[in-house]
């Protein structure tokens, strides 16, 4: 089938549609509307149709019968309640400039849409979760470049995900099957980076008792990933153009040349072109590392993908066997307003940590940290009965260890000596009250207002007695 479809039953618009897409490079065909659906049926895919608007009921008919195919309507302004894969229209006179930006929308129509990855490459996409603008071209720009061995340099703040973004570079490309080897250049000190990545020799230096293979070696016929390639000192930097340029190098204590079958990944969190302009970073390296940049995007410019990046991160730890979690709507909204100067590494780390707080819980905004709570969340505060009150107070005086039924056995003996209670009764709540306040006071005097060997005494902690002694406003001077 031709790339462009038009539908028309004006022969001279048809004509003249069929000039300017010939000039523009696109194959056309040209059919009335009686013959589009048999077209379209019989013929399959179309790059793009254009499509009279006269009727507009009839267009919208033969668009919605292919919602996989892009349309675009051929009238002087385009109605409301369009399909929508009638992604824009066209009014005469039809015009260059238009016509190719109506087409563009058209391939991004078709390029963007659900299902259109390879298959198998949603798995490795697992870890590049989010639905907004930002992550959606990060993942394409993968899939384009992956096959290639192009240098690529990733860019983004700490905690954005660079070397995931590495990983699905190098299984989604032909060097899968080999091995893929990081290496974080800041945190290898420079005088040790060289024999690090290049390998050296036996007796190439003091503590050289053996020949080592290095990075590069390590990564033959895979991907090296260079991680903070910012963080590299300049001798090390002539070093590695060197390599990239000659694609061989050789150990330390050596001059054999070892070929290199490498391609090679840096990241790094620092502007480089910042660098270049202080001479802190080399430009000529610079720009054999640049080929292909990828900036990966900061969770604050996608909030958006905050509540889907929780559900991946959640059912991480349910593989592993841990515990899960759950948020209320309004905890929701409040992480969502956060700021995240950590990124994705920062939300990971939250979500670990309500894990071992709130074990298979829902957690709602008074839950999270502080810092996290920007958003009022539901302040209900339970009212416990009556019965429920005496007892954790009578459970309070003796330590906390008694059971229910001891419970009632010293509710049922302390209101008289002979364990019966008055004929005129009595107000258990303050009775009980009273109890504590006698035993709290006979524990200080016991041990002369020392406040933790009273603590102590009463199987409490010296702050529970501090609050209690407050509560009934005893002092030494009493």
């Amino acid at each position: 089938m031709s790339d462009v479809l038009v539908i028309s039953q004006q022969s001279a618009r048809s004509d003249s549609l069929q000039t300017i897409l010939s000039f523009v490079g696109e194959s056309c065909q040209c059919v009335p509307f009686s013959a589009a659906v048999a077209t379209l049926t019989a013929q399959g895919f179309a790059k793009a149709v254009l499509i009279d608007g006269e009727d507009p009921q009839l267009a919208n008919d033969v668009a919605e019968k292919f919602p996989a195919i892009p349309f675009v309507l051929m009238s002087d302004a385009k109605p409301n309640g369009l399909p929508a894969n009638i992604v824009g229209h066209l009014s005469e006179p039809f015009n260059y400039p238009n016509l190719t930006n109506m087409l563009h929308r058209c391939e991004q129509y078709q390029r963007m849409a659900p299902g259109k990855g390879s298959p198998g490459k949603t798995k490795l996409f697992r870890s590049l979760v989010g639905k907004s603008a930002g992550i959606q071209a990060v993942r394409h720009m993968i899939e384009k470049v992956a096959p290639t061995d192009a240098n690529v340099l990733i860019l983004g703040e700490s905690g954005t995900g660079k070397e995931v973004v590495a990983r699905n570079l190098h299984f989604m490309s032909a060097r899968k099957n080999g091995p893929f080897v990081p290496v974080n250049c800041g945190a290898i000190p420079g005088e040790l980076l060289e024999s690090e990545l290049f390998g050296h020799e036996k007796g190439a230096f003091t503590g050289a008792v053996s020949s080592r293979k290095g990075r590069f070696e390590l990564a033959e016929g895979g991907t090296l990933f260079l991680d903070e390639i910012g963080d590299m000192p300049l001798q090390m930097q002539v070093k590695l153009l060197r390599v990239l340029q000659e694609r061989n190098y050789e150990r330390v204590g050596s001059s054999k040349p070892i070929p290199c079958n490498v391609r090679i990944i840096a990241a790094t969190h620092r502007n480089l072109e910042t660098m270049v302009e202080q001479e802190k970073f080399r430009e000529d390296l610079f720009y054999r590392l640049n080929v292909f940049p990828i900036e990966t995007p900061a969770l604050r410019e996608r909030v958006e993908d905050v509540p889907l990046l929780l559900q991946e991160l959640i059912t991480r730890m349910k593989s592993d066997a841990c515990e899960s979690l759950r948020f209320t709507e309004k905890a929701m909204q409040s992480l969502m307003e956060h700021s995240w100067p950590g990124n994705v590494r920062e939300l990971s780390n939250l979500v670990e940590r309500l894990s071992i707080l709130f074990p298979n819980q829902i957690i709602d905004v008074a839950d999270l940290p502080q810092k996290y709570q920007y958003v009022a969340g539901d302040d209900f505060q339970p009212d416990y009965p009556e019965e429920l009150l005496e007892r954790e107070a009578i459970n309070e005086l003796f330590g906390g260890s008694l059971s229910d039924e001891e419970i009632n056995a010293e509710l049922q003996g302390t209101p008289a000596a002979n364990g019966q209670l008055p004929a005129e009764g009595l107000n258990l709540k303050e009775y009980i009250s009273d109890l504590e306040l006698s035993l709290i006071q006979q524990a200080l005097d016991q041990h002369e207002w020392v406040v933790a060997r009273a603590a102590e005494l009463l199987g409490m902690r010296r702050t529970t007695l501090v609050e209690k002694m407050r509560k009934y406003n005893l002092n030494r001077d009493e």
